[in-house]
């Protein structure tokens, strides 16, 4: 297995007041209670799956449900409360909008800059910055800042990159949600490309489409907790049933189509 994660929780700290100064001390005065506490936040509770070389896995579920943590997990970015993962081999990911980017570095700088922090020396950015630049199409704005790009800009920068490292585990969120439609297809085609030479793809999504044209198996999160772990279609039977839409087809035609401007903001 090239991933495991075993009965794994992640517990977050809730302030329910973060008031400074005099404010907080006039409600910790009037509060009956005495000062607000911090409340306990279970974002992940008894979550266990694998997955195989070769194998692409994705992780859905509605806004809220654990997804996201799920993956900071499996980065190395947060540590579990309780439970174990082992990730074998060179992680690569894209999990946030602009994470690894300085806003006033322009695009080119900013390619050194993600490409070294995921784990590339500076001689192999330097060799692969061509191809970087030319799968993002963004030859024309490299040496712009980066805070002048688009969303869309800053997801073709970010996936081309994360392609470069050469990874054996390759970790999606929904950050190509924001790309344009073409470049989202050349994207989902390299996904495939990497999945036949052997690269295992963690996928994150509310909706099953990309889901169901990659993955393998998939679970589904909900509140935190595992609701179904499977095959990918057993799960997105599951998935659709409970969200009250009769096909994955259905999602799949009703879900919103977002498209970001090619051009500079």
């Amino acid at each position: 297995m090239i991933a495991v994660v075993d009965d794994v929780w992640k517990q977050f700290q809730l302030r329910e007041n973060r008031a400074n100064g005099i404010s907080k001390i006039l409600n910790t005065i009037l509060s009956r209670n005495g000062p607000h506490r911090e409340k306990e936040f279970w974002a992940l509770r008894e979550i266990s799956f694998s997955i195989k070389e070769n194998e692409s896995f994705g992780i859905i579920g509605v806004n809220g449900s654990g997804k996201s943590t799920m993956l900071k997990l499996l980065t190395g970015t947060m540590r579990p409360t309780r439970g174990k993962i082992s990730v074998k081999g060179r992680k690569s990911s894209l999990i946030e909008l602009g994470a690894g980017f300085h806003p006033d570095f322009s695009g080119r700088e900013n390619v050194y800059l993600n490409g070294m922090i995921l784990g590339l020396s500076r001689h192999d950015v330097r060799l692969k910055f061509d191809d970087i630049v030319a799968f993002a199409e963004l030859e024309e704005f490299i040496d712009v800042p980066v805070k002048y790009y688009s969303s869309g800009m800053y997801a073709r920068l970010g996936f081309s990159v994360a392609i470069a490292v050469e990874p054996d585990v390759l970790i999606i969120d929904e950050i190509l949600a924001v790309g344009d439609i073409g470049f989202k297809a050349k994207c989902m085609a390299k996904i495939t490309e990497m999945q036949r030479s052997g690269v295992a793809v963690i996928l994150v999504a509310h909706g099953m489409g990309d889901v169901e044209r990659v993955c393998d198996r998939a679970m589904w999160i909900d509140h935190g907790q595992m609701m179904a772990y499977g095959a990918e279609k057993d799960v997105a039977d599951q998935y659709t049933r409970f969200l009250g839409i009769a096909s994955p087809v259905d999602l799949i035609k009703t879900a919103p189509v977002q498209v970001s401007p090619q051009v500079l903001l």
